[in-house]
């Protein structure tokens, strides 16, 4: 089976978009600051764009305040072509434990995994056909650790339903997560250890610990 480049999808789409002289509207799901930086800097150039901080999966509350703020403040100390916005949620962490039910002690990067994917990305779609965007995406594709095929095929099955246009990426590519670690870097952002929910954090705890003990 052909493995589908969604790097060069993206940029078929943004060709696109040049030839009509369009700047539509992209509804950009954030997962942190770090992550959105790269992404920010380079959709922003094609794309007029709202950053939606919808996370219920981050634990605890304390850590859920403190990426927003980071997002925000990463924001509001850059520079963008076109305008960026930020809105956030509220903390609805049972949403996310309703929605893995069943799957906690899958390990990370598994199905546990791709429920909180669905669970972020169909709340995104469903803004972006109520606030009428002309797209939607997430910047989680810019992490080596998330699967971006699946999160592309979800944001396809999610754009059928909802009705709008998904924008497939691949945002690591062309050295997207090297230069996302560069902003993260200048900005002096905060750059956790765990991807976010209870079971990401539990498992990098016991790794630290096996690193310990073998160090010992």
């Amino acid at each position: 089976m052909n493995r589908v480049n969604y790097q060069s999808v993206l940029e078929q789409t943004i060709r696109e978009l040049e030839k009509e002289k369009k700047i539509p509207r992209l509804l950009l799901h954030s997962c942190c600051a770090p992550c959105s930086s790269y992404c920010l800097e380079y959709l922003s150039q094609y794309f007029r764009i709202t950053v939606l901080y919808y996370n219920p999966n981050i634990f605890p509350e304390e850590e859920y305040a403190y990426r927003i703020s980071e997002q925000i403040r990463l924001v509001e100390e850059s520079h963008y072509t076109h305008p960026v916005q930020v809105v956030g949620t509220a903390y609805e962490p049972e949403v996310f434990y309703e929605a893995v039910r069943g799957l906690e002690h899958i390990p990370e990067g598994g199905e546990r995994c791709f429920a909180c994917y669905e669970l972020r990305l169909r709340r995104t779609a469903e803004l972006a056909k109520e606030q009428g965007f002309d797209y939607f995406t997430t910047t989680l594709s810019i992490s080596p650790l998330k699967n971006a095929a699946k999160l592309n095929e979800i944001g396809g099955r999610l754009s059928a339903e909802y009705g709008v246009p998904y924008l497939y990426s691949d945002f690591k590519k062309k050295n997207g997560y090297r230069r996302s670690v560069e902003l993260s870097a200048e900005h002096g952002l905060y750059r956790q250890d765990f991807c976010g929910c209870v079971y990401s954090r539990q498992e990098a705890e016991q790794r630290k610990k096996e690193l310990a003990e073998k160090n010992l």
